[in-house]
């Protein structure tokens, strides 16, 4: 960990340790995110003392909502121009100036590419235009996040998955996710390392590819190498994160492990192995002083697909996230999973990109039947417009 992000964390554990639920992080105007507000009104209508889940199951499958919120790699210069009519979307963007240090809005529709593309930089942008999406969302579409069940976000996504449902407050998940890019921007910057996207086959020998492209490596003079699955997309589809040797090693012998297609991702470094542990202090110290609640819906985490259950649980697992591999497609299986003839919720992919959605499609077809995605970029000339 670097002197500047250890005392970045430090100064940030300080402004509110002692403090439950306050900081001199900060804040957004009190009318910026209501969302979690508008969750906990929805439930007390719907039972008072009775939590959310109970209050869903009242209510007929098809009726119900789940949201989506994508991570690293979904960005884009110009998201958020589609955003800016909505109410509280530049609120957001004004507090997330402030929590920053620098114009998040003017990066993320002007650029430069280069620019936004970096860890640093891009983990806060669709962290931002995610939960800037929610607010369109919430805007056309009010029922839907009444009716919201459950949630998940693909890595930092995550992040903005729990804000969304009043696990966190926006400014104290922002900080938060900006120590967490710092770090791991400074870890990938330490070894050259990246993430391979593999497309496979049935016969496809993952396991196998990872320790033999390990062994070369080794025969190269690089001591503990890392090469592993970092993430679990759909059905024979996979990334592989490690060291750049590694992954060149895994694109040359691609038919001998059976590999339909390989493609080196536009990223800085080996994400969710553990070239990433020097990242995991700085994030942890941050989460133990941010006042974590129960979310008001089902946030599934990327570590193990599951639902988180209590506040320690969120604080333990979005640490051992960054060193874990993000494990989608079972997530997808236990948000989607249901009887035979039993109604899909209507599923909204929150933030730039549609990469969740061509993942859900794999993953569940009928599920994806009733998936829609929230525009980030253009706004058309009706602010009654179609999601």
């Amino acid at each position: 960990m670097s002197v500047r992000v250890a005392r970045a964390a430090r100064a940030w554990a300080r402004s509110v340790s002692g403090r439950r639920g306050s900081s001199n992080c900060p804040r957004p105007p009190p009318a910026a995110v209501d969302v979690a507000a508008l969750l906990r009104e929805a439930t007390a209508a719907d039972g008072g003392s009775r939590d959310a889940e109970a209050a869903a199951g009242r209510r007929e499958p098809g009726q119900c909502s789940v949201l989506l919120f994508p991570g690293q790699g979904s960005q884009v210069v110009g998201m958020g121009r589609g955003l800016l009519r909505y109410p509280r979307v530049r609120e957001l963007y004004d507090a997330a100036r402030r929590v920053l240090g620098y114009d998040l809005l003017e990066l993320s529709l002007h650029g430069p590419r280069e620019a936004l593309d970096r860890t640093v930089h891009c983990q806060p942008a669709v962290f931002v235009a995610s939960l800037a999406a929610v607010e369109k969302l919430h805007y056309l579409q009010p029922a839907v996040i009444e009716n919201c069940v459950a949630a998940a976000g693909f890595s930092v996504g995550e992040f903005a998955a729990l804000v969304f449902a009043g696990a966190m407050e926006f400014s104290e998940g922002l900080y938060a996710v900006k120590i967490r890019a710092e770090a791991m921007q400074e870890a990938s910057e330490a070894v050259p390392s990246g993430m391979l996207s593999v497309l496979g086959q049935r016969q496809s020998k993952f396991a196998i590819a990872c320790l033999e492209a390990q062994e070369h490596c080794k025969t190269r003079g690089i001591e503990n190498p890392v090469c592993e699955v970092s993430n679990y997309l759909f059905p024979d589809c996979r990334v592989i994160s490690g060291h750049l040797e590694a992954l060149q090693f895994l694109q040359k012998n691609s038919s001998k492990y059976h590999f339909r297609r390989t493609k080196m991702l536009p990223v800085s470094g080996g994400f969710h192995t553990r070239l990433m542990e020097p990242a995991m202090e700085p994030l942890a110290q941050v989460l133990k002083a941010i006042d974590v609640k129960k979310p008001l819906v089902s946030v599934h985490s990327n570590v193990d697909g599951n639902r988180y259950m209590h506040p320690k649980h969120i604080q333990k697992l979005l640490v051992q996230q960054v060193v874990s591999p993000v494990k989608w497609e079972q997530t997808m299986h236990a948000i989607f999973e249901r009887k035979k003839g039993t109604a899909f919720p209507q599923t909204f992919e929150v933030g730039p990109g549609k990469q969740l959605g061509t993942i859900l499609k794999s993953c569940n077809l009928q599920a994806w039947r009733s998936y829609s995605h929230v525009e980030v970029l253009e706004a058309s000339a009706d602010p009654e417009e179609p999601l």
